[in-house]
């Protein structure tokens, strides 16, 4: 079973959204563990304080180290285990699914530390074993990077999506961008299903879908395209 461990200041961001859909009935059904911690229970002071101006001057303000460190101690010390620390930061690795492969076969629980206001304490980023970002864009906190982490690493749990196949056949798997889907009407609006797909015949059908994944990966995402021809000529 994959566990997560969010450290938010905003946890009700995160509550409705691990309720639903697969996600929601994976952690109902004991096949996904996630627990939000609001690291403001450990904040400084009567007022729980968990952040202040940087040093030097500038707009905005800075996240504390203390209160995300002890949070990410207590928590640990809670379950006997350490985490797999990763800070959800703009400076850190892209993600991709070939990152949520790796996560998911962790043998230790996830521990996502999102951040808000103008960012970290740099002395934070020597507790955590990785960083990682969700594209080269600013958000207002590291909910929505969460988010999208949980549920490319969650699903790849086991038995939390029913039908296998759909996890060996989608987009990235090959290096390629997943195959056009059709379903009813056959016909719509002038548009129609290809013929391949009416034939019966899964050879052909196979070999449509491959084509059509090739041929709208180099389309529309050429560097995955040259990825793809990469790993076909290592095979020989």
């Amino acid at each position: 079973m994959i566990e997560f461990y969010v450290f938010t200041l905003f946890p009700q961001a995160l509550t409705s959204f691990l309720k639903e859909g697969l996600l929601g009935r994976a952690v109902e059904q004991n096949k996904l563990k996630i627990e939000l911690i609001d690291f403001r229970n450990y904040g400084l002071g009567p007022h729980r304080k968990v952040d202040d101006t940087p040093f030097g001057g500038g707009a905005g303000m800075v996240l504390r180290p203390e209160p995300i460190i002890e949070a990410l101690r207590a928590t640990e010390s809670r379950l006997g285990r350490r985490l797999h620390r990763v800070l959800l930061s703009p400076q850190g690795k892209p993600f991709t699914q070939a990152k949520a492969q790796e996560l998911s076969r962790l043998s230790r629980p996830l521990g996502l530390i999102t951040g808000r206001y103008e960012g970290f304490d740099e002395r934070i980023r020597h507790f955590v074993d990785e960083e990682i970002s969700l594209g080269d864009f600013v958000l207002l906190g590291g909910e929505v990077p969460a988010m999208a982490l949980i549920e490319a690493v969650g699903r790849l749990g086991q038995a939390v999506i029913g039908n296998e196949d759909s996890l060996k056949e989608e987009s990235f798997q090959r290096s390629l961008l997943e195959y056009p889907q059709y379903t009813k009407p056959q016909d719509f609006e002038g548009r129609s299903v290809p013929p391949v797909l009416l034939s019966g015949h899964h050879g052909e059908i196979e070999k449509w879908r491959l084509n059509e994944a090739i041929k709208r990966t180099k389309e529309r995402r050429p560097d995955l395209f040259q990825a793809y021809i990469k790993e076909n000529q290592a095979k020989g």
